[in-house]
Parts: structure tokens; C-alpha cells; sequence
């Protein structure tokens, strides 16, 4: 009987304890499942955060990149003056430019040259809201790409997103500045030339026969005439997006660029 209160009280105890431990366990369970939901929800929301934040620098930056190239290139001789933008002679004068140049043609290509840049000057300053617009719409997912991808991503977003508005907003611009500016007169007047003065001696047998043999005919001026409303207009548009995306890529890279506190804390190093 003895030895049966004995086995009864040591169970009792082995029970109790057990009892005690499995609570203790099940708290300390309970406890690091609390604290791991906790974290696993603090560090979602500071990585929604940081996404946030790191997409409104990266909107900052574009933003201020419009800034700059509507400036820039707005400014007199704005396109004319820069190396990276500047217009050139649509493609089947700039092919024989240099022989134009010498058979007398010079100040033609000049004129022709300083009136579509002119005409892009003008129409630049009407571009920026366009851009901010398309800008303020970029989604976290877009921001996203522009960062992850090469340095044409965010001419290719802009390329995307503005280009059919950029066209209807500028055309009408580049029209009647070229209308102002007797552009295709002078654009007539040079084609002219060049067909009276130096295609013949560029399309001669004997020069059309060496460039074939050698597979450049294809590098020959043609006689196609080109529409020059959609030439300045597409060379105007290519010239905003180029500013855009140098002014990105230099803030991302040199911090005297960082000029904001949210564009150092997102891109600073």
C-alpha cells in the first residue's frame, strides 16, 4: 500500500512537471511564432517602405532631368550648340554633305541646319508637362524596371509612354517654326543644288560601279525626298530623351549631382 502512495506521488510530480514544461515550451513556441509574425511583418513594411522611397527618388531624378533638358535645349541655340542633340542634314544630304560644302553649298547647309535646330529650340520649353505627367503616373513596377535595367530603361519608359503626345504637342511647333524660318525653302533649295551641282558627279558609272564593288552603293544619297515635319520632330524628341537620361545617369553616379536629401539618401553611396 505503502509502495502504491508512492508510485501514485511520483507520478503526480512526473505529471505536474511535464505540465509545467509543456507550458513553458508551448509559451516559448508561441512567444517565437509571435515574434518572427512580428518581424516578418516589420520587414515587409520597411521593404514596402524602402520601395516606396527609393521609387520617389527615382522620380525625383527624372523629374529633374526634365527640368534640365527642357532648359538645356530650350535656351538659345539650345540643340545647334549641343554635340549630342544637334540636328544634322536629313540622311540623303548628309550623305554627300561634305561634297555640297565643296561645290559652293556651304552657307545653303548651314541654313538649313540652324533652322530645324532652331525649330526643336522652340518646342522644347512646350515638352515638360508632358514628361512630369508621365512621370507622376509611373507605377512602383515601372520604377522598379527603370532601376533594375540598363541606362536606356528610362528613355525606353519615356519612349513608351509620351512619344505619340510628344509628337502631337511638338508637330504643330516645328511647322510653323519651320514656316517662319523658310526651312523647306531652304531644304528645296539645297536638294536642288546638290541634284544640279553634285549628284551627277556622285552617281557618276564610274563612282556607282567602285561603290558597288565594294557593297556601299547602299550608302549613296537616293533622290527620296524627306518629310521634314516628322524629321525635326523625331530628331527633337530623341534629343529630349537623350538629356533625360544623361541627367539620370549622372545623378545615380556622382554625388555633387545629388542635389536633394531624398536623391542622397536613395542614390547617394
Amino acid at each position: 500500500m505503502k509502495n502504491t502512495k508512492i508510485l501514485g506521488t511520483l507520478l503526480l510530480s512526473a505529471s505536474l512537471a511535464f505540465a509545467f514544461d509543456l507550458n513553458s515550451l508551448t509559451k516559448s513556441v508561441t512567444d517565437s511564432l509571435s515574434t518572427d509574425t512580428s518581424n516578418t511583418s516589420t520587414s515587409s513594411a520597411t521593404s514596402i517602405l524602402d520601395n516606396a522611397t527609393v521609387s520617389s527618388g527615382l522620380k525625383e531624378a527624372l523629374k529633374v532631368g526634365v527640368n534640365y533638358a527642357v532648359k538645356e535645349l530650350g535656351s538659345s541655340n539650345g540643340y545647334l550648340n549641343n554635340k549630342d542633340v544637334r540636328i544634322p542634314l536629313p540622311e540623303n544630304l548628309a550623305k554627300v554633305e561634305a561634297v555640297i560644302r565643296k561645290a559652293g553649298g556651304e552657307k545653303l547647309a548651314d541654313d538649313l541646319i540652324n533652322s530645324m535646330n532652331k525649330a526643336a529650340t522652340n518646342a522644347a520649353p512646350k515638352t515638360a508637362k508632358i514628361f512630369l505627367d508621365a512621370v507622376n503616373n509611373m507605377t512602383l513596377e515601372d520604377a522598379n524596371k527603370i532601376l533594375a535595367g540598363d541606362e536606356n530603361a528610362a528613355t525606353t519608359y519615356f519612349s513608351e509612354n509620351t512619344t505619340d503626345s510628344l509628337k502631337k504637342m511638338i508637330m504643330p511647333i516645328i511647322k510653323t517654326t519651320m514656316e517662319e524660318n523658310s526651312v523647306a525653302g531652304y531644304y528645296n533649295t539645297i536638294n536642288d543644288f546638290y541634284k544640279n551641282n553634285a549628284k551627277e558627279y556622285v552617281q557618276s558609272s564610274s563612282i556607282m560601279g567602285m561603290a558597288k564593288s565594294y557593297g556601299v552603293d547602299s550608302y549613296l544619297p537616293g533622290s527620296s525626298d524627306v518629310n521634314l515635319d516628322e524629321y525635326v520632330t523625331n530628331k527633337a524628341i530623341t534629343g529630349l530623351f537623350t538629356m533625360i537620361a544623361q541627367k539620370e545617369a549622372e545623378i545615380r553616379k556622382n554625388p555633387v549631382a545629388q542635389t536633394t536629401s531624398l536623391l542622397k539618401q536613395v542614390f547617394g553611396k
